[in-house]
């Protein structure tokens, strides 16, 4: 993505996230204090997309966000729905349908909107990393490391691959981190994959990194911040105790390739990619949200997807993030704006 297309893809994004400020009858709410750390706050949230649908589609199932070109919202369903949000009202206004080459439906989780308009979607299937036209046609699928695809192809685990998917500052370099650890590695060392563009345009398969999770959490969304360093969800579920779901920074700058590791055991001399807590969103302020299923704050639910949709004067990032209600009872669609000092 080339510099001009990042800068409007970002003003574009502000005026998104100002808007959502405003919109949403579930983040009509007063409180004196915003603040869940030092680093971010909570402007506001909303359910108003909770258990709906459009033009005969499920609202729901959201794993990834992306500010698309002309400032309106792409949201992605992990059930072969990619939406068009508006990003004032949130309202869907267009849905494709996206499919694998035998069209068959993906498990879609990751989404990249690039700057020609195309979309970059992972799927936790295989996993694969394909490139969609606006209306869904499939223009081309990328590499992938033979360690990192499912067993017995790979090393992975079903349902514990490819979630998140950001294109760094530049358009150079794609990243996409895998959920959890595959067979071999330490509990908890999880490996980013990169690609980096070629002057055709398609992708080659470029440096891994290791990436070190708290303990019992996993990884479902990574995104680039303007400067090159990546915002990383971690997140987890105790039945009976609810969501845990924390925020960091990470720099890859100086990590070990581990392209041609084999096994990440801790005890290998890898220098993983350094992170630093954000804030664990449980200690934000609860905005009179409420859950329908035990939580330590009812505010989180199964937050899945993020993007960054520009800053505001201060110079803090405009952060969304989306949760993923798997289209159960129990859960709730809901966005979160949040504000990040970086």
């Amino acid at each position: 993505m080339r510099l001009r297309t990042v800068l409007a893809t970002l003003t574009a994004g502000l005026a998104a996230a100002t808007s959502l400020a405003a919109a949403g009858p579930a983040g009509a709410n007063t409180s004196s204090s915003r603040a869940c750390s030092p680093a971010v706050s909570i402007e506001r949230f909303s359910d108003v997309l909770d258990k709906t649908t459009y033009d005969g589609t499920f609202v729901g199932n959201l794993s990834a966000l992306a500010v698309d070109r002309d400032g309106s919202l792409a949201a992605l369903g992990d059930r072969s729905s990619l939406f068009r949000l508006d990003a004032r009202t949130l309202r869907p206004e267009a849905v494709v349908r996206l499919a694998d080459e035998k069209g068959a439906d993906l498990d879609s989780e990751g989404l990249v909107v690039d700057g020609d308009g195309t979309r970059l979607v992972t799927s936790e299937t295989e996993p694969s990393v394909r490139r969609y036209s606006r209306d869904g046609k499939i223009l081309d699928r990328l590499p992938v490391p033979a360690g990192l695809r499912v067993a017995p192809a790979g090393r992975a685990t079903a349902n514990q691959t490819f979630e998140g998917l950001t294109l760094l500052p530049g358009g150079r370099t794609l990243l996409a981190s895998m959920e959890y650890a595959i067979a071999g590695d330490a509990a908890g060392t999880v490996r980013f994959q990169t690609w980096r563009r070629t002057a055709d345009g398609r992708f080659r398969l470029a440096a891994q990194y290791a990436y070190r999770t708290d303990t019992g959490l996993g990884v479902p969304e990574v995104r680039a911040t303007p400067d090159g360093r990546l915002l990383v969800l971690e997140r987890g579920f105790t039945a009976g105790v609810g969501n845990t779901v924390r925020l960091y920074l990470a720099d890859p700058r100086h990590a070990t390739d581990t392209g041609g590791i084999e096994n990440l055991t801790g005890q290998d001399g890898v220098r993983p990619i350094r992170k630093t807590l954000l804030t664990d969103l449980s200690a934000c302020p609860s905005l009179g949200a409420t859950a329908k299923q035990p939580q330590p704050n009812p505010l989180l639910d199964n937050i899945e997807g993020m993007t960054v949709t520009g800053r505001d004067r201060t110079g803090r990032l405009r952060v969304l993030l989306v949760s993923d209600d798997n289209q159960n009872a129990a859960q709730t669609t809901r966005f979160y704006s949040l504000r990040v000092r970086v």
